[in-house]
């Protein structure tokens, strides 16, 4: 049996043995929009929960139009000529409109990656500024969560007088989905903000893929978006091909929620039982750019591999392992055994140091292997993961491992699907006992 997985900009094809039991598990096809911008502009003027986005743009002094940077798929290109025009309707000059990139903690794009996110030409007709936060300068303080999360917010996009928010909704690893109140935090907020709302204890309850009742992580970004004001979002859910399968516009919980039941719809499948073996894509390009974007591929299917199975994790890592921070983190370490006890540490930080904590709470469930061409083997041995040489020889490395019979299964879209075991939708930190461990300490 051939199975085919995103990889990089292209497929990546493994073998598999005839004899294993296989289960490929991928989106709905859900059929693309057949003019998506007539249903972005029919979206723009009839919105979920709020007013034309021409009406709330008359009179209005400038405005702001965030946008994902480089890590997520979002078709910009196709999303903000309708935006402008509604804005331009309104009497908004060019030069009031800004497009800012909500970066969160990732480094800020170079020209020619702005090209690659909103093509060449709004690349250079747009007034474009990109959030740092890192400059404690550029943000203002708005107090506090309820539950201690301190909301430091980009400066410039609050001093706007129009606050239009797009982004990508798909099942997220910590937030349950992404798009909606994610591009404001972490997208537009402060590492202050960042590390406290991704901190280690939060990261140990119940937060996972899909999971949004009972998600401190969700429950904190909407007391923040909340809190901050939005006055308009757009986001898009994409097909297995990633062309546009439907558009929601309108109030940023509201339109968000409708967005949420969509991608649920189409990206939920589910086992009658865990797995033995998980083979996974890292998503392909961008997302499995690097190995901080590629462990959310990991992190999908630990949602349905049984306790003491296996994970392969096949991404192309072009780019390497991640930031600085993130690199130093893993290469810096041991085992995941011992970063666990290093982030018990009440005293210890580290940026990215929550995708990390992603990885090891995977690794308590499983043994993770990892195949990819992008970085060389020696490297890859020093992220606690054990690297194979080919995609086959990781399936052989893992029926090696397995008892006679295994069940596999596979996710050829990677993170962007959301797997489940009959339904159910298990927090990254499970319930196994070094997880109960980690409670203790991290409380």
């Amino acid at each position: 049996m051939r199975v085919e997985l995103a990889y990089g900009r292209h497929a990546l094809e493994i073998a598999l043995p005839d004899a294993l039991h296989v289960d490929v598990l991928e989106k709905s096809t859900a059929a693309p929009l057949a003019d998506p911008a007539a249903e972005l502009r029919a979206g723009l003027a009839r919105p979920i929960g709020a007013q034309p986005l021409a009406e709330l743009a008359r009179g209005r002094r400038d405005a702001v139009i965030v946008v994902s940077d480089r890590t997520r798929p979002v078709p910009n290109a196709r999303i903000l000529p309708p935006i402008l025009e509604a804005l331009s309707t309104a009497g908004l000059p060019p030069a009031s409109i800004f497009v800012q990139v909500a970066t969160g903690l990732h480094r800020p794009l170079a020209p020619a990656e702005l090209d690659e996110i909103l093509g060449p030409a709004l690349a250079r007709e747009l007034q474009i500024v990109q959030h740092d936060a890192r400059s404690a300068a550029s943000h203002t303080d708005l107090g506090r969560t309820r539950g201690g999360v301190p909301i430091l917010i980009d400066r410039f996009f609050l001093e706007r007088d129009l606050r239009v928010v797009t982004g990508l909704i798909e099942p997220h690893l910590m937030a349950g989905y992404s798009g909606g109140r994610k591009a404001v935090c972490p997208g537009l907020a402060a590492v202050d903000t960042i590390r406290v709302a991704h901190g280690p204890a939060l990261l140990e309850g119940h937060v996972g893929p899909g999971i949004l009742e009972g998600n401190p992580l969700h429950e904190a970004l909407l007391e923040i978006v909340r809190r901050v004001g939005v006055d308009f979002l757009v986001n898009v859910a994409l097909d297995r091909e990633r062309r546009v399968a439907g558009v929601f516009c309108g109030d940023v919980e509201a339109a968000h929620a409708e967005g949420m039941r969509f991608v649920e719809a189409e990206a939920s499948v589910s086992l009658e039982r865990a797995a033995d073996l998980v083979i996974v894509s890292g998503g392909g390009e961008p997302l499995d750019a690097t190995f901080y974007q590629a462990i959310k591929g990991i992190s999908a299917a630990a949602g349905i591999v049984r306790p003491g199975g296996v994970i392969l994790l096949c991404a192309a890592l072009g780019e390497g392992i991640g930031s600085a921070s993130f690199e130093k983190l893993l290469r810096g370490c041991p085992s995941a055994e011992a970063f666990e006890l290093q982030l018990a540490d009440a005293e210890f930080f580290a940026i990215d140091q929550w995708m990390v904590q992603a990885l090891c709470q995977a690794m308590r469930r499983a043994r993770v292997l990892l195949y990819t061409d992008g970085i060389p083997l020696q490297t890859a041995r020093e992220l606690f993961v054990e690297p194979v040489d080919s995609p086959e020889a990781g399936v052989a490395r893992a029926l090696s491992l397995l008892p006679p019979h295994p069940r596999c299964a596979v996710l050829p879209q990677g993170p962007y699907v959301l797997a489940t075991v009959r339904g159910e939708r298990r927090p990254l930190a499970g319930s196994t006992p070094a997880a109960s461990d980690l409670h203790a300490h991290l409380r």
